[in-house]
């Protein structure tokens, strides 16, 4: 991965509407392969080149919860970073993502409620210029008050 900003926590006190970070993943056989087995989604779409060539996607897919997992990696990760739980995540899949593919995920703050220590983040992922995901994340942010 090709993080922007080394890992660790921003304390929710630390946040600012308009915070941005991200990550790039290529996706190879291999990871496609190790999320049918942890997810035990082994629809042929992703695995089996003669029986996806004959799909809407006219070859194998990255199963779309890999691509979501990268906005997971971002927010765990990044921003807030280490000690967020995940409250809820929508996700809008816009087009598919292909072995080989390079993947850019980004996360962007877009509201903070300090007394419920919520944050709301747009969440995006795009390869190239072709957004392949998008959605909104809402967590409960680390705060420097319950180190």
């Amino acid at each position: 991965m090709l993080d922007n900003i080394t890992t660790g926590t921003i304390v929710i006190e630390d946040l600012e509407i308009g915070m941005t970070r991200s990550l790039q993943k290529l996706i190879t056989d291999t990871d496609i392969e190790l999320f049918a087995q942890v997810s035990t989604d082994r629809n042929p779409v992703h695995l089996d080149d003669d029986y996806a060539r004959d799909t809407i996607f006219e070859g194998r897919i990255a199963h779309g919860m890999l691509t979501a997992g990268l906005i997971s990696a971002v927010i765990g990760e990044q921003l807030p970073g280490h000690g967020t739980v995940y409250l809820g995540q929508t996700l809008k899949f816009m087009a598919p993502v292909r072995p080989g593919d390079m993947v850019h995920a980004e996360v962007e703050v877009t509201e903070i409620d300090h007394g419920r220590r919520r944050v709301t983040l747009a969440t995006h992922c795009r390869v190239g210029k072709t957004v392949v995901l998008k959605g909104e994340a809402v967590v409960l942010a680390p705060s420097r008050k319950f180190d």
